[in-house]
């Protein structure tokens, strides 16, 4: 037996969903029309599957989705969808394990085997959104590639040596070296030294023998 709430407001794929899960007469099923009745229904039932189309429900961002998430942490949730981006999956999937996706054209056995996995408190992605979500990454290192002398600058941070030392090493002014430190945090998407530390590392770009912290 199962307890699931289907939050999807196209009346067709609701309905569809709801005669799939009756097929076991041991399921509980409910509907939610909005994020009212979602929270309402999850107080009362947080052991459950939802069912959710993101892209149609009345939920403002992913925040405030992995919030109740996170308050509901003994809730599994499937991802069903016409269409989800690969930026949206990689948030969700790597914020939260309680996440599967399916889309909607995908078939039933697809979708048997997400509410199985979820029912078990396993995570279920389906093919495509695996390589939607490959895709985007290949194309994230891409754009961070680093020039030679990025790299150079990344190497000289992971030893542990200031802007200054850096700049009189390379002959340049502390200016310029701000500046690619700059470019090198754009590109990688990160917030501190730290962060480019760690991901020089995955990259190759420094041996561990040379990290400083």
């Amino acid at each position: 037996m199962g307890i699931y709430i289907i939050a999807d407001n196209q009346p067709l794929t609701s309905f569809a969903l709801e005669s799939l899960l009756k097929g076991d007469e041991r399921n509980l099923v409910f509907h939610a029309a909005n994020k009212k009745e979602l929270l309402s229904l999850l107080l009362e039932y947080e052991k459950s599957v939802v069912l959710l189309d993101y892209t149609l429900f009345d939920f403002p961002d992913e925040e405030s989705l992995l919030v109740m998430s996170e308050r509901f942490s003994m809730t599994s949730w499937i991802l069903l969808s016409d269409e989800l981006t690969a930026k949206f999956l990689l948030r969700m999937i790597y914020s939260s394990h309680s996440f599967s996706v399916v889309f909607k054209d995908m078939s039933v056995k697809s979708l048997r085997d997400a509410m199985t996995y979820a029912t078990e408190g396993r995570r279920y992605i389906c093919q495509r959104a695996t390589e939607m979500i490959l895709t985007r990454q290949v194309e994230e290192e891409k754009n961070a590639t680093l020039t030679a002398t990025e790299i150079e600058i990344v190497k000289a941070i992971a030893q542990g040596k200031t802007t200054k030392e850096i700049a009189a090493e390379r002959y340049l002014s502390t200016h310029t070296v701000n500046t690619h430190r700059k470019n090198i945090f754009r590109k990688l998407n990160v917030n501190t030294a730290h962060e480019v530390i760690r991901y020089a590392l995955r990259a190759g770009w420094v041996n561990p023998s040379d990290f400083y912290i």
